[in-house]
């Protein structure tokens, strides 16, 4: 494109956010966003600061963390009146981590909408955690500012309403390879061990992770990295040894 013809930020924005279809994204968001709400919700700082420093999602990100927060908390409150302040804020904390929030994201199909720049995109953006995180937290922050805060309420409790009634409490933002080491000493098995492959482009691999204890794979795990990918062997070892002790139980002792 000649320098002539060259587009503006504002006509970069329009055109990129006008080519993908955001309708699957309200569907599953159960709202419409007025299109300046929506565009700015999902335009990332790398898009925003490549096309002349246009505004970024970030302060409807801080909007979203509070109304996500509040939600949240209130429905905890609710939903476990027996609970300590303690419990719940650390069920709280799990929940609107970046683990949970870029689960959600995930799951709407959200990395395709968000609008990035060129470095971004190449690195692999669209799957990280972090920007999938904030950008979920903005489209909050875009809902409660069209809507006010019962409907930006009303979304996220249904997203989140799994989590919600899963909410287990940890001491550390559901770190599972944590868990299972607990677990693993509780059971007096030795300590997990994980192994980790990878295929794909150095830009966009995928990870393979597998846990083992006592020589036993007992979880598989698949993702965008190799910590994301033990987190999910993890997982998945927590609830085989959980349903299955018998496997390892007392190993450790009878290695000795």
């Amino acid at each position: 494109m000649s320098k002539k013809n060259k587009l503006t930020g504002e006509e970069a924005l329009e055109q990129a956010y006008a080519a993908v279809d955001h309708a699957p994204l309200l569907k599953s968001l159960g709202v419409e966003l007025a299109d300046e709400n929506l565009r700015l919700a999902l335009t990332h700082r790398s898009f925003a600061n490549e096309n002349g420093y246009l505004p970024n999602n970030e302060r409807l990100e801080f909007l979203g963390d509070a109304v996500l927060g509040l939600s949240v908390a209130s429905k905890l409150y609710e939903q476990y009146p027996s609970r300590p302040e303690s419990d719940i804020s650390k069920m709280r904390a799990s929940i609107v981590s970046r683990y949970g929030l870029s689960d959600i994201a995930r799951e709407i199909e959200l990395g395709q909408h968000i609008l990035l720049g060129k470095g971004e995109q190449s690195t692999g953006g669209r799957d990280k955690d972090s920007i999938l995180a904030d950008t979920t937290e903005a489209i909050f922050g875009a809902i409660y500012r069209q809507y006010g805060f019962e409907t930006a309420r009303d979304v996220i409790l249904r997203l989140f309403q799994k989590k919600i009634d899963n909410a287990v409490v940890s001491g550390r933002h559901m770190d599972w390879k944590t868990n299972l080491q607990e677990l693993c000493a509780e059971l007096k098995a030795p300590m997990p061990v994980y192994t980790a492959t990878s295929t794909g482009p150095e830009h966009d691999q995928t990870f393979t992770a597998v846990a083992t204890v006592a020589g036993l794979t007992v979880g598989n795990g698949v993702g965008h990295n190799k910590k994301l990918a033990e987190q999910q062997a993890a997982q998945e070892a927590c609830q085989t040894l959980r349903e299955t002790p018998l496997l390892v139980q007392g190993t450790a002792n009878r290695e000795l």
